[in-house]
């Protein structure tokens, strides 16, 4: 109880704090063009992604089973790093002097890079390669740390098709070019909430998803079909494009630095890593929550719950 009490009166110190991002000015027409091709780019994937789901797919796994009965986790289909090198070839003609994080190629982004690319080639892999139809590519970017612009194509949207979710910081939410507005069912009584398993359950204000897409859900949210989302061990391609759009739509994100849930700011290396070397974007992995203000309010209040929070910690250290 004694920790629940600490955690309580951290987080309540940290509401009302305005948020602290430091973001040094990026012109808007750069702005534009980033998000321009951060469409492109997610659509393009989004076309290999379509192409493939008629043909066999070959798929490894990058985690092998710890026994012979045990399954292996973590699958890479051969669309993944084919994405992957496609918008890798495709920056290096548009941005040489931009750098690359993406999921599937093991090289370390640098440290002292203005301009980053996070790239998730498909998102909801194990979803893709057993066509359950909810996955997705992001394309997000990053100016010294902090997410400035970003595109999540999703299989399946507020209009039920596929499509191009984008946005740039200090403009709107867009679908394929056109404003996204929320539209409010006025008889709804309990809403949706995007959680990973063992997380905190049913309330008395929403029901969970889980969709097995970090950048589906970031774009549910920041459409407006989830109320919440979070998230205990994603990586920065995961969330870097969907920060962006979830902030486009007037909602929030917070990230937890000790005690304390504080508005997301930027990507930082975390101080040390297991290994003998210097700690890059690749070895991020925060818990975040992105939301409506309410939602996010609520979802504190049933994460301080005994437990949870122990079991987020021991599944972040197991990564």
């Amino acid at each position: 109880m004694a920790e629940d009490a600490t955690d309580e009166a951290t987080d309540e110190a940290a509401d009302g704090a305005e948020p602290s991002r430091q973001l040094r000015l990026v012109g808007t027409a750069l702005l534009d063009e980033l998000e321009a091709t951060a469409r492109d780019l997610a659509q393009a994937a989004g076309d290999e992604i379509t192409a493939a789901l008629g043909r066999s797919v070959a798929v490894d796994y990058k985690t092998e089973g710890k026994s012979e009965e045990a399954a292996p986790t973590d699958p890479v289909s051969e669309v993944d790093r084919a994405v992957e090198q496609m918008i890798r070839e495709r920056l290096a003609e548009r941005f040489p002097d931009h750098a690359i994080l993406g999921e599937e190629q093991e090289d370390a982004p640098l440290l002292d890079a203005e301009y980053l690319w996070a790239i998730d080639p498909v998102d909801g892999t194990t979803n893709f390669v057993n066509r359950y139809p909810l996955f997705a590519a992001s394309v997000g970017v990053l100016h010294e740390g902090v997410p400035v612009a970003g595109a999540i194509w999703c299989s399946a949207s507020h209009g039920l098709g596929p499509g191009v979710y984008h946005a740039h910081h200090g403009g709107p939410l867009n679908f394929d070019g056109e404003p996204v507005s929320s539209v409010e069912n006025t008889g709804v009584r309990r809403s949706l909430s995007a959680a990973p398993g063992g997380a905190p359950g049913r309330s008395a204000s929403w029901d969970n998803r889980v969709t097995g897409s970090a950048a589906i859900e970031c774009a549910y949210v920041a459409a407006g079909i989830f109320t919440t989302a979070q998230f205990w061990g994603v990586h920065a391609w995961d969330l870097a494009a969907g920060i962006v759009l979830v902030e486009a739509a007037g909602r929030e994100a917070l990230i937890r630095e000790g005690n304390i849930w504080k508005p997301f700011e930027r990507f930082t290396p975390p101080s040390r890593v297991r290994e003998d070397r210097t700690p890059t974007l690749r070895d991020w992995s925060r818990p975040v929550l992105v939301g409506t203000s309410e939602g996010i309010t609520q979802l504190r209040e049933r994460i301080r719950r005994p437990g949870i929070l122990q079991r987020a910690a021991r599944r972040l250290r197991r990564r």
